[in-house]
C-alpha cells in the first residue's frame, strides 16, 4: 500500500504543474482588475465629490443673485411707497436705470391692483403686454391675491411670457391690504437668468436642469453630450418656489477628471504576472530537468508499474460494456478471431452461441428503458456465471448475446452448453420488485463446419438464430449447409415483396367449406398466392413473415380485403350469388384504427352486402389489447360482417371471450382433426369444443378434413362446417366456378387430387 505524500511532496507537485504559471498569471490579472476597480471607483468618488462642489457653487450663486434681484424690485415697490403719486417718468427712468445697471430684466412693469399691467419698460417690442392681466389663472390669482394681503413677496415661477418664450416674473406688492396700490413687477427672460446667474464653466460643461414643483421647468445645453453615471440635484432656497438644480456633466468634463492612474496601475500589474509566469515557468522546467536526473530505479520501476496498471485498467474499459460488465462485441469478435487461428493449429473446434431475448422489445417498449436495462444487467449476471478458461460470454447490443465454447470435443460439449444457458432462464427474474419469466433463441455455428473466419461464423450464427426463430421462441438451431442459400432467397424476396403490390402479382385462391346440415357449398376461404416473376406460385407461408416483419402485412391484407370484395361482385348476379367469402386478419391489421372503415368502404364502393364476408383471426390475437380489439370488432359486426375464430385450441384458450366478443363461427385447429378417429383425447376435446359452441350460439368449422372417418366423426357430432383436402384443395376462382357449376365439390370427388 503507498504511503501518503508529504506536505512538502504536495507543495513540490503543486509548483511543477504544468498549470502553475497559468494561475500566477491569472492571480495578477484578478489583483490587476480588483486595483484598477478600487482605482476607478476611487477616481469616480473624486469625479462625484467634483461634481457635488459644483453643483453646490452653482445653486449658492443662483440663490445669492437671484436674492439681489428679488431686493432689486423690492427697493423699487418701497420707492414707489414713499412717492404714491410718483409721475409716470420719474418711475420709467428709474425703470431704465435697473435695467442699465443689472442688465438681466426682460422689463420692468406697475401693475395695478386689479392685476392689469399698467406701465412697462421697455415699451418697444413689449406693446401687447400692456393692459394684459396677470392673474391669467385662478392659482395666479390666488397667488396675488395672498401677495396684496401679506405685503410679501411673490414669483410666479416658469410661465409662457406674453412677450414671447419661457420666463419668471418676481411680483412687489406696493402697499399691503387695502392700501395696495399694485405691483412692481420685474420680468426675466430664463435664458437670460439663467446665463446671467450661472458662471461661464458651468453653461459650457454641464446639461443644467430646473425643477420647479419636483417638474421641469427648464433645463440648458439639452444637446450636451452627458456621462449618465454622474449627477446632482440640490434644493434651491428662493422664497415663494419650491426649485431644485440637477447638474449633469458633459462626457469631456468627466474625461478631464478622470486620473490615468487606473489603466497604468493595471498595465503594470499585468506585465508583472506576465514575468513573474514567465520564471516561474523556467523554474519548473528547470526543477523537472533536475528531478529527472535525480531519480532512482526504484522509482523508475513504481512508474513503470504504476503505468502498467492503468493501461490494464484502460484495456478493462475498452474491451467491457459499461451496461452489463460483460465484454463488448469489438473485443468479443478480436478474441474469437485469435481463437480460432489457435483452434487451427490444434485442429480443434469452436463453438458460437447466438442468444436472442424473446419478448424483450415488447417488455422494453411497454415497461419502459429503465427496465429494459435492469433486465439485461440481470440477464448478464446469470449468463457471466458460465465463463470459465474455456467459456467467453460479451453482450452484442440490443437484446443480444454472444458466447464462445473453446476446445469442443464433440457436439453434445455445445448441446450441455445450450442446456446450461436454457437454465439461466428457467428461474423468472425479479425486476423493479415484479417477477419476469423471460426465455431465449439461440443459434449455434460450429468451427469449421460453419465457417472459417469469425465474421462468417458470427454470420452463420445470426442465421441459425433467425431460423430458431422461425420455429418459434424458446428454442435453438444449429447452421447447416444450404441456410445461408435460404437466407439470401429470403433477402431477395423481401426485396421483391416491395413491387408485388404496385405489380399486381398477388392472387387469391380458395378453399370451400362443406355444409354437412345438407351437403351445400355457401362459403369459402380467400387464401393469398403470389406470383413471383421468377419463382412461380409461392405459398403464403414463404412471404407472410417477410410481411409481418417489415410492416407491409397491413398494405396486404387491405388488398385480400379489396380482392375478395370484387370477387364477391363478380359472383353476386350469378349462381354463386350465395356465396360467403372468409378473409384472414392479422393482430398488425386489427391495430390499425382505419381497418374498419377500409373494410366498410372495399364493400360499398362494390356494391357488396357485408353478410356475405367473413373475418377470421387467431385465438391469440382476440386476447393481445381485448379493449381495443373489442372496439374493432364490434363496429364489424355492427356492419353485419361475420366473425371467426381461427386455429382455436392452439392458443391463449382463456374461454371468457367467447363470452364477451361477437363470434359467429368457431374453426377447431387441424391438430385436432388429424388424429381425431384414432385418438381418444383428440375425439374428447373436439365434442367438448362443438357443444360448447353450439351452447354459445356459435357455429363449429373443422379444419384439415382428409379422410371419410374424420368425416363421419364430424358429422356424427353435429359439426357444421368442413374444409380440407377431402373437399378440395384450394383453388383459383376460375376453377372454383367451373367445380360448384358441375357438382364436384363433395366428399367423394374431391377437387384438385
Amino acid at each position: 500500500m503507498d504511503k501518503p505524500a508529504s506536505a512538502l511532496t504536495l507543495f513540490v507537485r503543486g509548483l511543477l504543474n504544468p498549470a502553475f504559471p497559468a494561475l500566477i498569471f491569472l492571480v495578477f490579472l484578478g489583483i490587476a482588475l480588483v486595483l484598477q476597480y478600487g482605482l476607478e471607483e476611487q477616481d469616480n468618488s473624486q469625479i462625484q465629490s467634483n461634481l457635488d462642489n459644483e453643483a453646490q457653487s452653482m445653486a449658492s450663486r443662483l440663490e445669492r443673485e437671484f436674492l439681489v434681484h428679488v431686493d432689486a424690485i423690492r427697493r423699487m415697490a418701497e420707492r414707489f411707497e414713499a412717492i404714491p403719486d410718483m409721475p409716470r417718468e420719474i418711475w420709467e427712468q428709474d425703470a431704465r436705470n435697473y435695467l442699465s445697471d443689472f442688465g438681466v430684466y426682460q422689463a420692468i412693469e406697475w401693475i395695478d391692483r386689479n392685476y392689469m399691467i399698467r406701465w412697462m419698460e421697455p415699451y418697444e417690442g413689449n406693446e401687447d403686454a400692456i393692459g394684459y392681466n396677470v392673474a391669467f389663472s385662478p392659482e395666479r390669482l390666488d397667488s396675488l391675491q395672498q401677495a396684496q394681503t401679506s405685503g410679501n413677496l411673490d414669483i410666479s415661477g416658469v410661465i409662457d411670457l406674453k412677450q414671447g418664450g419661457k420666463g419668471l416674473v418676481i411680483y412687489a406688492p406696493v402697499f399691503s391690504g387695502d392700501a395696495n396700490n399694485g405691483f412692481i413687477a420685474g420680468v426675466f427672460r430664463m435664458d437670460v437668468l439663467a446665463r446671467h446667474l450661472l458662471t461661464s464653466s458651468a453653461l459650457e460643461f454641464f446639461h443644467i436642469e430646473i425643477r420647479d414643483g419636483g417638474e421641469p421647468a427648464y433645463e440648458l445645453n439639452s444637446s450636451t453630450n452627458t456621462d449618465p453615471g454622474f449627477s446632482r440635484t440640490l434644493d434651491i432656497d428662493l422664497p415663494t418656489i419650491d426649485w431644485a438644480l440637477t447638474v449633469t456633466p458633459s462626457v469631456s468634463w468627466v474625461e478631464d477628471q478622470r486620473s490615468s492612474w487606473p489603466f497604468v496601475t493595471f498595465v503594470i500589474m499585468l506585465f508583472m504576472g506576465l514575468l513573474t509566469s514567465l520564471t516561474t515557468l523556467l523554474v519548473q522546467l528547470i526543477l523537472k530537468r533536475n528531478q529527472a536526473l535525480l531519480k532512482t530505479r526504484r522509482e523508475l520501476d513504481a512508474e513503470i508499474n504504476q503505468r502498467q496498471a492503468v493501461q490494464k485498467d484502460l484495456a478493462r474499459l475498452e474491451t467491457t460494456d459499461t451496461l452489463t460488465g460483460l465484454a463488448n462485441r469489438r473485443f468479443f469478435m478480436e478474441d474469437l478471431a485469435h481463437t480460432l487461428s489457435i483452434a487451427d493449429r490444434q485442429m480443434r473446434q469452436v463453438a458460437l452461441v447466438m442468444i436472442d431475448l424473446d419478448r424483450f422489445q415488447m417488455l422494453n417498449d411497454s415497461l419502459g428503458h429503465q427496465f429494459g436495462d435492469e433486465l439485461l444487467i440481470k440477464v448478464s449476471e446469470r449468463l457471466n456465471a458460465l465463463s470459465d478458461e474455456k467459456v467467453m460470454v460479451a453482450y452484442s447490443g440490443g437484446d443480444e448475446f454472444m458466447v464462445c465454447q473453446q476446445h469442443v470435443g464433440d457436439i453434445d460439449d455445445v448441446i450441455n452448453l445450450l442446456g446450461q444457458i436454457k437454465q439461466c432462464f428457467e428461474e423468472p427474474f425479479d425486476v423493479q420488485g415484479d417477477q419476469h419469466g423471460i426465455t431465449a433463441t439461440m443459434g449455434v455455428a460450429v468451427y469449421p463446419q460453419s465457417g472459417l473466419d469469425a465474421d462468417t461464423l458470427m454470420r452463420n450464427a445470426d442465421v441459425a438464430l433467425y431460423r430458431a426463430k422461425e420455429q418459434g421462441r424458446n428454442t435453438y438451431q444449429f447452421y447447416t449447409e444450404g441456410m445461408q442459400d435460404r437466407e439470401v432467397m429470403r433477402l431477395e424476396l423481401d426485396k421483391d415483396l416491395d413491387h408485388a403490390l404496385a405489380n399486381d402479382e398477388f392472387v387469391l385462391y380458395f378453399q370451400p367449406q362443406l355444409d354437412l346440415n345438407d351437403s351445400s357449398i355457401n362459403s369459402v376461404e380467400a387464401l393469398i398466392r403470389w406470383q413471383h416473376p421468377r419463382r412461380g406460385l409461392l405459398p403464403p407461408v414463404d412471404f407472410i413473415p417477410l410481411a409481418e416483419e417489415s410492416g407491409r402485412i397491413t398494405d396486404i391484407g387491405r388488398w385480400v380485403v379489396l380482392a375478395a370484395c370484387r370477387q364477391l361482385a363478380k359472383w353476386q348476379n350469378g349462381p354463386h350469388a350465395n356465396l360467403r367469402i372468409a378473409v384472414n386478419l392479422s393482430g398488425r391489421e386489427l391495430d390499425d384504427e382505419n381497418i374498419v372503415d377500409h373494410i366498410q368502404d372495399a364493400l360499398e364502393s362494390n356494391g357488396v352486402p357485408a353478410e356475405r364476408l367473413e373475418v377470421e383471426l387467431t385465438e391469440e390475437i382476440f386476447i393481445q389489447n381485448i379493449e381495443h380489439n373489442l372496439n374493432q370488432l364490434s363496429r364489424l359486426h355492427k356492419l353485419g360482417i361475420h366473425l371467426a375464430i381461427d386455429d382455436f385450441g392452439v392458443g391463449y384458450s382463456s374461454l371468457g371471450y367467447l363470452r364477451d366478443f361477437p363470434v359467429d363461427l368457431l374453426k377447431i385447429d387441424s391438430s385436432f382433426i388429424t388424429e381425431v378417429a384414432e385418438r381418444h383425447d383428440d375425439a374428447v376435446i373436439t365434442r367438448a369444443v362443438i357443444n360448447l359452441a353450439h351452447n354459445l350460439g356459435i357455429q363449429v368449422v373443422a379444419e384439415g378434413v382428409e379422410t371419410r372417418e374424420q368425416f363421419d366423426f364430424l358429422k356424427n357430432h353435429r359439426c357444421d362446417l368442413i374444409q380440407g383436402y377431402l373437399i378440395s384443395r384450394p383453388i383459383p376462382a376460375a376453377e372454383l366456378e367451373k367445380a360448384l357449376n358441375a357438382g364436384l365439390l363433395n366428399m367423394d370427388t374431391p377437387v384438385g387430387t
